[in-house]
């Protein structure tokens, strides 16, 4: 019954968005069914469940934050190069990502790596509070430019997110986008007793690993959840 309750919540939550309805026409949205077979394929048929992440998946146009000549390729199973050595994750990944802090109005998350602005625009399609900080200024600028022509109300800035953003701290949930050599004490120490983070761990040319940390009662819990492969998260000089 809970179950139901909360499905049902999250369906009214979707229509108060105004997000494409599932019948909007090809003519309006020519990038629609990539969208709705990226989601079917790589995302339904690979077990993520969460209606709002497959919904916000569906809905926010993916090839608006690819370079322009890798626009065929917005909607494959596949990380594209977004320039200054940085990528867009998989849709797969970002999906699964966000699946794991389940994003939801009333809820503040912390972002650290920006790069295109995708993941950032897939957080507040949840009608998540989103901050994201990007280190390299050119791409924090194009980001928060195409947000904000996009509507999406992400709160930015340009900084080291090895050190987060304690003047909005605490957050529900952190989600970092790059991978560090070990889980930033900062951060953890900005993440709300009962919050969660995602952080890809290891180096580069090694294997690293997606790290879940729970906090609880002041108590870290960590649980491996993949092997994977990202960026570095790259530090202030």
């Amino acid at each position: 019954m809970e179950r139901a309750r909360e499905i049902a919540s999250v369906i009214i939550f979707i229509l108060l968005l105004g997000l494409p309805a599932p019948g909007a026409s090809e003519e309006t949205d020519p990038w629609r069914n990539e969208r709705l077979r990226m989601v079917r394929e790589q995302m339904e048929d690979r077990g993520i469940r969460d209606p709002l992440t497959l919904q916000a998946m569906r809905s926010v146009p993916r090839h608006l934050f690819v370079d322009p000549s890798r626009r065929d390729a917005a909607y494959l199973d596949t990380p594209l190069p977004i320039g200054f050595g940085q990528t867009i994750s998989q849709p797969y990944m970002v999906a699964y990502m966000t699946e794991i802090i389940l994003p939801r109005p009333g809820l503040k998350i912390l972002e650290i790596g920006t790069g295109s602005g995708y993941q950032a625009a897939i957080l507040a399609a949840c009608g998540a509070e989103v901050y994201s900080i990007e280190i390299i200024p050119p791409l924090a600028e194009r980001a928060a430019s195409l947000l904000r022509k996009l509507d999406y109300e992400v709160t930015s800035k340009t900084g080291d997110g090895f050190f987060g953003w304690p003047e909005a701290a605490p957050f529900d949930a952190i989600l970092v986008t790059a991978a560090a050599e070990f889980i930033p004490t900062p951060l953890t120490e900005q993440l709300k007793d009962g919050g969660t983070m995602v952080i890809p761990v290891g180096t580069p040319f090694y294997v690293q690993t997606l790290m879940l940390v729970e906090k609880r009662e002041g108590r870290l819990r960590t649980r491996s959840l993949m092997p994977v492969r990202f960026v570095p998260l790259r530090r202030a000089e």
